[in-house]
């Protein structure tokens, strides 16, 4: 009884909280958890797994429940552990800039925090306002800014984590040089939730940076991005190389009734941010881009609201496609690879499936695209996602061809777990199983998830 480790207040068993915290923004899937526990201290996770060892329980972890994989969602009765009251943080080093907090705390939170010892956390993603530092650990989130500021893994001092086996292992500590052979942290960022469960988390912060300006460009050939880029790159250092097609435009306008960045619709844009002090090297770019024909047109944004406006033309997108139930993929390549595999996977789907739109959009400044396939109105849900999941292994097989990932930042959960194969070896495989075996002996976290069921 899961009321023998927990009081009465932490554990729900009624229809509806079953249905909330069973599952994540994932579509498609069966959510069918037997409870919602809600531990408050690293020693109540300890008799959680205790519990579930002796009991032969599966736990599934549940952050701010965002992810986009399947990662959180319980189909076959599993407890789920919810980090919701695990959500305080506990110590501040000044000298360090590195905060200890637990694993529930919201992104925003932490970057408010940051924002208030004049210091700055900067992985930062449109699901920031609900999605947790535990989750993001544990899927190794990336956002706008990686191309500055690298993933969430780069801000992980260190963590103390309770694994599968019931035990507490306290990583790295926060300290900057630790020559003393594995680095267990670094093992568990990633992992999804299949070696341990994140009792405590140091996180590093960053020096504020400058105010930013937001400049958004019209880009007729997607070919051209990566010289818009590089022509950039070559004068100032930015914070955001973002990109999205016009139909992505078109679809985030409508939804949030915003207005058309630029005098005349183009087939591409792409949004850049940079420091408010690089302004002049960032216009001399933008001028020879202009010159070398590869945009036609920009608006830079006057002040931190129009900045903000214009970031909603990107950071809108996710929302506005929702309606049409997109079958989503989040996929990542070199980035000289980006124009090429674009426009593989665009004739693939146009080839074989015309009457499918294809909305475009992502991090290109650091190789990440997340396509977006639209639901056709005529076509149910059940069928649409049945006929995404077909196409999924050709277009997998494009990225495979390029030595891409399969998954850069949402991680890969039920939704992709047949399909590892596409990025990883059967070696990398049979190692990721042994170090599941290792970690987690009775198989208890996060179960199914991740690495392809062993009769695949």
């Amino acid at each position: 009884m899961l009321s023998e480790v927990l009081a009465p207040k932490q554990i729900k068993e009624d229809a509806e909280s079953l249905q909330i915290w069973g599952k994540d923004w994932t579509n498609g899937f069966v959510v069918a958890p037997s409870a919602i526990v809600f531990p408050e201290s690293i020693e109540q996770l300890k008799d959680l797994v205790a519990h579930a060892r002796s009991n032969h329980v599966k736990l599934v972890p549940s952050g701010g429940r965002t992810g986009l994989s399947g990662g959180a969602v319980a189909s076959q009765g599993e407890v789920v552990v919810s980090f919701d009251r695990m959500n305080q943080i506990l110590d501040f080093s000044a000298k360090d800039r590195i905060v200890t907090c637990q694993p529930g705390l919201i992104t925003a939170n932490l970057q408010a925090f940051a924002a208030e010892q004049g210091l700055f956390y900067p992985v930062d993603f449109a699901s920031s306002g609900s999605s947790q530092i535990g989750g993001n650990v544990a899927t190794n989130a990336g956002g706008i800014k990686v191309i500055r500021y690298g993933l969430t893994r780069d801000w992980v001092a260190g963590m103390k984590v309770v694994t599968g086996s019931g035990a507490l292992l306290d990583c790295n500590a926060g300290l900057i040089k630790n020559a003393t052979g594995y680095d267990f942290r670094h093992l568990m960022i990633g992992s999804e939730g299949t070696l341990g469960l994140i009792g405590e988390l140091d996180m590093y912060l960053a020096p504020q940076p400058q105010p930013q300006v937001v400049m958004v460009v019209g880009v007729p050939e997607v070919t051209d991005l990566l010289n818009i880029l590089n022509g950039f790159n070559d004068r100032l250092t930015l914070s955001a190389f973002e990109f999205f097609s016009d139909l992505a435009l078109q679809k985030v306008q409508a939804h949030r009734q915003l207005p058309a960045p630029l005098e005349n619709r183009v087939e591409n844009y792409a949004l850049l941010e940079f420091d408010e002090s690089d302004l002049p090297m960032a216009e001399e770019a933008f001028a020879y881009c202009m010159d070398q024909g590869w945009l036609v047109d920009g608006v830079v944004s006057q002040s931190q609201a129009q900045a903000a406006s214009l970031w909603q033309l990107r950071e809108g997108i996710s929302e506005s496609l929702a309606p049409h139930t997109p079958y989503k993929n989040d996929l990542s390549v070199r980035i000289s690879e980006v124009p090429a595999f674009l426009a593989d996977v665009d004739r693939y789907v146009q080839e074989g499936y015309p009457d499918f739109e294809v909305c475009w959009y992502g991090h290109i400044g650091d190789g990440n695209l997340h396509l977006n396939i639209l639901r056709p109105e005529s076509m149910s849900v059940d069928e649409f996602f049945h006929v995404g999941h077909t196409m999924s292994p050709k277009i997998f097989e494009l990225v495979q061809a390029r030595r891409g990932s399969i998954s850069a930042e949402h991680g890969v959960g039920l939704l992709k777990r047949d399909f590892l194969g596409y990025s990883r070896s059967d070696e990398e495989i049979a190692l990721m199983r042994g170090l599941k075996q290792v970690f987690d002996p009775d198989q208890i976290l996060n179960p199914d998830k991740l690495l392809p069921l062993a009769d695949a």
